[in-house]
């Protein structure tokens, strides 16, 4: 059995968490959790929203699996997200965005790969007050992390037998950071790689191609805050944030979770769509394959993903894609087709 931390998160995270596990379990994944707590949760019991115990278990698993976290917005603590990003050092984030049968959008044709730098640029939240009235914010670029990034980009496109990387940019204006990224992967891509096609686009263009046509796109790479907004940009093309799973990756530890956020809303009401933390656990399943030579995560990754392949070609939905299945529900349909 493969010990995984897992951290149901806040808001409807617990719901889709239970959910994704009794999928799991069904489908026969070899897994032991080892429950640890973050965000809002990790408060109410009087702890950090990180705590020590998470961070110890992490590092200990070197996997977790995690629902949504609560950050609040203009105000209170920093995100958590952020945080463990910070902690392992996960540096790049991939988001894996494709048409799911059964689930029709403007787009039929969509399959893209983003990756995202995941520790620097505008997110490394380094703010002062210049003077009262004033506030500025830093955006922060290095050499170790530009050809971290660019060099990790190149090689899981080789992995994933991808062909084309696109680098969206806006080096024309800012020319010492963008430009520092941008020079990273044009150099990855002369000096190792250079079998893969490779092409740069101002990020606002670059923009404007997406809704245009994805399908001109394979994978994209991107800094830590353009990363963000595009890699959400995509979800729309494909359905919205409940459809596409997330991945963090260091060179040690690695955190799968559901990118969209913890919906306090509708939390405790049952109705929550737990396919994008599902899709994600498979995409932990495979990286559990690869890095643990353990073929048999591969295999239940697989039947999980024609399950909930099946299952939306079947009609079975939660509210958010139009059906009327509650969390429980959807998990009910996904183990039936297993």
């Amino acid at each position: 059995m493969r010990k995984v931390v897992l951290i149901p998160g806040d808001g409807i995270g617990p719901e889709i968490t239970d959910a994704v596990v009794r999928i799991l379990d069904a489908a026969g994944a070899e897994l032991e959790w080892e429950h640890c707590e973050a965000g809002l949760a990790a408060l109410e019991d009087g702890d950090d929203v990180l705590p020590e115990a998470t961070i110890e278990a992490i590092n200990h698993h070197k996997v977790a699996l995690k629902g949504p976290c609560t950050t609040p917005v203009g105000e209170g603590f920093s995100s958590v997200n952020v945080q463990m990003r910070k902690q392992f050092t996960l540096y790049a984030a991939v988001r894996p965005v494709r048409n799911l049968p059964g689930v029709k959008t403007r787009f039929d044709n969509v399959d893209l790969i983003i990756i995202r730098e995941n520790t620097e640029g505008l997110y490394s939240g380094v703010e002062n007050e210049v003077t009262p009235g004033v506030v500025m914010s830093m955006k922060v670029a290095t050499e170790v992390g530009c050809q971290r990034i660019a060099r990790w980009a190149f090689r899981y496109a080789t992995v994933r037998q991808r062909k084309k990387i696109t680098v969206f940019h806006k080096a024309n204006i800012m020319k010492m950071t963008d430009g520092m990224f941008l020079r990273a992967a044009d150099t990855t891509h002369k000096r190792d790689y250079p079998n893969i096609d490779y092409e740069t686009a101002i990020i606002d263009a670059g923009c404007m191609r997406l809704v245009q046509d994805p399908a001109q796109f394979d994978m994209l790479l991107l800094e830590n805050l353009y990363g963000d907004v595009v890699s959400d940009l995509c979800a729309g093309l494909v359905g919205g944030l409940g459809m596409v799973p997330g991945a963090n990756f260091g060179d040690n530890e690695a955190i799968f979770e559901a990118v969209h956020g913890s919906a306090p809303d509708i939390a405790g009401k049952g109705i929550a769509n737990p396919l994008a933390l599902l899709m994600s656990a498979v995409m932990m399943l495979n990286y559990l394959a690869e890095t643990d030579s353990h073929n048999a995560h591969h295999d239940v990754a697989d039947r999980i993903k024609s399950a909930y392949d099946l299952a939306l070609t079947d009609g079975a939905k939660t509210g958010d894609l139009g059906g009327t299945l509650s969390t429980e529900e959807f998990a009910d349909a996904v183990i039936e087709r297993l």
